[in-house]
C-alpha cells in the first residue's frame, strides 16, 4: 500500500498501481477526491511533497494534456520528470519490457505510461517495484475518468444517481466513463453506432459494479434516447491514435452522432457538454456547443492537474515523509 500523511492522519490507497479504473474502491476514490480538493484549494502546501522524486514518462502515443499536467504536477510537488518517447520503436521492441521495468526502478520513483497495448503496462507494473500509472491505453484511460467525473463532483455535488450521457465511439475513455459511473452510482447511456459498441466484457463489469452501488449501465445506439434528461453530455473523437487508416469510413458512421445544439436540447437544461479532447471541432462536436456555456471541456483539462498531483501525492509519497 502508498500513503500520504496530512497532519498525524496516514491515508493509503488500497493499491500500489493505478492501472485500470475497476482497481480502485469507493474509499480509494473519496481519498483521491478529498487530497484532489485540498491540492487545487491549496497548492503552496504540497510544493516539497515529492522533493527530490524521479518520474519516468513513456509515451507511445502523442499527448498535450497527460504529459503536460504530470511534467508541470511533480515539478510543483518539488520532483522532476523524465521523458521517454517511444512512438519509434515502441515499447517492448527494443528491449523487454520487463528489462525497461527493472532498469527504470533503479534510477526513478514512478513510472507514467502512455501505451497501445494495455498488456505493456500491466507488463511494466509486474516488473517494477515502483507505482506505474496508466496514462492511457486501448482499453482504459483511468486519469482522464478520474478528472472527468472530479469536475461533475464539483459541479453537481453529489455523483449518485447523476445522469451521464456518452455518444460516439465505445473506446477506452467509454470503457473507463463506464467502470466509473458504476462506482459512483451514477446512471449512464452509452450510444454507439451499430459495430462500434464498448466490449461486452467492460460493459458486463460495469453492471456487475453498477448492481452494488444502485448504479446503471446501458449500451444502445440511438442517440437522443440516450442524452434524453441527461445531465452531463459526453463525446470523443471517432478515429481514435491507431485507427487513422479508418478515419473516412468512420466520419460516415458517426455523422448521426455529432453532438450539436439540437442534441443537447434533449438533455436536462441545467447540462453540461464533456469531451476529453483533443477535440475534432465540426466532427464529433459543433463549435456552437463545444464553446458554450455548458461546456466544461477546460475545466476536465484543468482538473487532469489537480487530480494526477493527488495521485501521485498518494502512490509516490514516502509512508513516514
Amino acid at each position: 500500500m502508498t500513503a500520504v500523511t496530512t497532519s498525524k492522519k496516514v491515508e493509503t490507497l488500497s493499491v500500489r498501481d493505478l492501472l485500470a479504473d475497476q482497481d480502485l474502491t469507493r474509499s480509494d476514490l473519496k481519498l483521491i477526491f478529498d487530497l484532489s480538493d485540498r491540492v487545487k484549494a491549496t497548492p503552496g502546501k504540497f510544493t516539497q511533497a515529492l522533493r527530490g522524486k524521479q518520474l519516468a514518462l513513456i509515451f507511445e502515443k502523442p499527448s498535450l494534456r497527460t504529459r503536460t499536467t504530470f511534467e508541470v504536477g511533480i515539478t510543483s510537488l518539488g520532483g522532476f520528470a523524465v521523458y521517454l518517447e517511444h512512438t519509434k520503436p515502441r515499447l517492448g521492441e527494443r528491449e523487454a519490457i520487463k528489462d525497461v521495468a527493472r532498469n527504470l526502478e533503479r534510477w526513478v520513483h514512478g513510472i507514467v505510461a502512455r501505451t497501445f497495448a494495455h498488456e505493456s503496462v500491466l507488463e511494466l507494473a509486474a516488473n517494477a517495484t515502483i507505482p506505474v500509472i496508466n496514462a492511457l491505453t486501448d482499453l482504459f484511460h483511468p486519469c482522464q475518468a478520474l478528472a472527468d467525473f472530479f469536475t461533475l463532483h464539483e459541479k453537481f455535488g453529489n455523483l449518485q444517481g447523476l445522469k451521464l450521457a456518452y455518444v460516439g465511439d465505445g473506446n477506452n475513455v467509454c470503457h473507463s466513463l463506464m467502470i466509473m459511473a458504476a462506482k459512483f452510482g451514477a446512471a449512464m447511456r452509452v450510444a454507439t453506432p451499430s459495430g462500434y459498441e464498448p466490449k461486452a466484457d467492460v460493459v458486463e463489469a460495469a453492471r456487475a459494479l453498477a448492481a452494488e452501488s444502485g448504479a446503471s449501465v446501458e449500451a444502445r445506439h440511438d442517440p437522443i434516447q440516450a442524452v434524453e434528461g441527461a445531465q452531463a453530455v459526453y463525446t470523443d473523437v471517432w478515429t481514435s491514435m491507431g485507427q487513422e487508416y479508418a478515419a473516412h469510413l468512420r466520419s460516415q458512421v458517426f455523422a448521426p452522432y455529432r453532438v450539436t445544439a439540437e442534441l443537447m436540447a434533449a438533455a436536462d437544461s441545467t447540462a453540461v457538454f464533456m469531451h476529453c479532447l483533443p477535440a475534432h471541432r465540426g466532427q464529433e462536436v459543433a463549435d456552437e456547443v463545444i464553446d458554450s456555456r455548458q461546456s466544461v471541456v477546460y475545466d476536465q483539462a484543468e482538473n487532469r492537474l489537480h487530480v494526477q498531483k493527488a495521485l501521485m501525492l498518494l502512490l509516490m509519497q514516502d509512508e513516514h515523509a
